[in-house]
């Protein structure tokens, strides 16, 4: 089989070998492929990391957004809103919107020559995830309130010091800003007329506007800010790497998709995951023994390190770290790895991000004399070890 490049961010050093290990500061770290799906399906854990413990400190009486929920309330949950992100649906649903808006971001690279990927690729993820969500009446200005939302780290604020005061206020506009801008109006459009969206879902669930708003930015997050980072990193290998790109040119959209999904494979956006076990929790991989296994006690944190997971040569074969695309998974594992995640959390929308990303992309690459006139500039959000690729630039010699 045929491979290609390697990473092109690197997230510090290479484990040590060993799947499962508890380290210096009490968390325990998971780079096993199978011990990490394992932690994943787990059912005696919850969610740790991602901000849960501002969700935490919300009112009881309040719904929490279903990426802050776990056990059977969250299995119904996801089982309800499940038909908004099947293959089929996304095929007849959402495919005119990535095809529309594509279109018109790459019609302006025709006219003018050039374009910012970073730019053209969120305002694509806006709109469909819009689609998704039912984000469609909103004022201008969408992308810029979602960009001051979303912060530089997941962090843990309080009224303790004057940094946790000064989040909290920063934050509490920015909440405002999204809820009157973008999800207010979606609200009131669907309480007068509902449409086959996922406001209109949980207005009948009986949510509250706040309710809803933490709905809408947990999705946007997933949906928007995610995409965005992936269709940055996809482009900068098939710009890197004439014999990838060549392939990727004369491949049916399965065989793109299957492009993508190796890329992702290799560069999760998402590089960790955090769990805290409610229950003693068995693992494989307590050691060099294949035998082997760890209990981890109840109430422990668990890093689930993605990014480690994914260069596992039990489960990824031969030559991990290099591109691979159609390389064959052992025990069931899917093309992406564990890039979307699994278990009971696992990632909605991945048929939607790979589509999109093949959408916008196979598009790209048609346009005569495309190139990357500036490679993008890497920073990383620490606490989910997640890259941001800014500044990539393509210029279009061949524009009509």
């Amino acid at each position: 089989m045929d491979h290609y490049g390697e990473r092109r961010v690197g997230r510090g050093p290479d484990a040590d070998g060993c799947p499962v290990r508890r380290g210096p500061d009490g968390v325990w770290r998971v780079s096993g492929y199978e011990e990490a799906r394992a932690v994943l399906r787990a059912t005696a854990t919850v969610q740790a990391g991602l901000g849960v413990e501002t969700v935490e400190k919300l009112p009881s009486r309040f719904r929490r957004p279903v990426l802050y929920r776990d056990g059977p309330e969250h299995r119904e949950d996801r089982r309800q809103t499940a038909r908004f992100f099947t293959p089929r649906r996304v095929d007849e649903h959402y495919r005119e919107v990535m095809v529309r808006v594509a279109e018109a971001q790459l019609g302006t690279v025709r006219e003018t020559g050039r374009g910012h990927l970073a730019d053209m690729s969120f305002h694509l993820a806006i709109e469909v995830a819009g689609a998704v969500i039912g984000l469609t009446e909103s004022r201008p200005g969408i992308r810029g309130r979602l960009e001051r939302f979303f912060p530089e780290k997941f962090g843990t604020p309080g009224l303790t010091s004057l940094h946790g005061i000064r989040w909290l206020v920063r934050q509490n506009a920015n909440w405002l800003r999204v809820y009157w801008g973008d999800v207010r109006p979606a609200v009131r459009a669907r309480r007068r007329r509902r449409r086959d969206d996922l406001i209109s879902h949980l207005l009948d669930e009986g949510c509250s506007s706040g309710e809803i708003l933490g709905e809408c930015l947990t999705f946007a997050a997933a949906g928007m800010v995610t995409t965005r980072e992936f269709v940055n990193m996809a482009a900068w290998h098939l710009f890197g790497d004439t014999a990838l790109l060549a392939r990727y040119r004369a491949a049916d959209e399965p065989g793109r998709i299957a492009i993508l999904q190796e890329i992702l494979r290799l560069e999760p956006v998402i590089g960790r995951l955090r769990r805290r076990t409610t229950a003693p929790l068995r693992l494989p991989g307590g050691g060099q023994d294949p035998g082997a296994e760890v209990t981890v006690p109840a109430g422990e944190l668990i890093d689930i390190l993605l990014h480690r997971a994914n260069l596992d040569a039990r489960t990824v074969g031969e030559r991990p770290e290099r591109l691979c695309p159609g390389r064959p998974m052992a025990g069931g594992a899917g093309a992406p790895g564990l890039s979307f995640g699994d278990g009971a959390h696992k990632c909605p929308g991945a048929t939607i991000a790979l589509l999109e990303t093949d959408v916008f992309l196979s598009r790209l690459f048609a346009l005569p004399g495309i190139r990357m006139a500036a490679p993008p500039k890497v920073g990383f959000k620490d606490g989910i070890d997640s890259y941001e690729l800014r500044g990539l630039t393509v210029v279009c010699t061949g524009r009509t």
